[in-house]
């Protein structure tokens, strides 16, 4: 099975650890995060990646400092991308921010399972 994980802002890391630590131990699923970048800063980005042990972001998106509108649709333009080429079986999201809207979008028009 394979998953893509979005995440783009501080506590949709912390909360995504918790998966993806449980995800590591299971050999049958593979987990791809795709990080958005919708609140980039590298130092923290350091500190989840190494110290909350979640998996490096295959994708970064490096979209950041954009309208609301704009920053949803660039968004939803490459997580649409993504998902074309690695065709997950499920896509996770977090909260309530632009990358979790534009992941659901990308899901569900998509069909792929939320």
């Amino acid at each position: 099975m394979k998953i893509v994980t979005v995440v783009g802002a501080r506590p949709q890391f912390v909360k995504a650890a918790v998966l993806s630590r449980l995800i590591k131990n299971e050999d049958s699923i593979v987990e791809i995060l795709v990080h958005t970048g919708q609140h980039f800063d590298a130092s923290m980005s350091d500190v989840f990646f190494g110290e909350m042990e979640i998996p490096k972001p295959k994708y970064n998106l490096e979209v950041s400092n954009l309208s609301h509108g704009a920053m949803t649709g660039r968004m939803l333009e490459k997580i649409e991308e993504i998902l074309q080429i690695e065709k997950p079986d499920i896509l996770l999201v977090y909260g309530d921010t632009n990358s979790t809207l534009a992941g659901a979008l990308a899901a569900q028009k998509m069909h792929i399972p939320l």
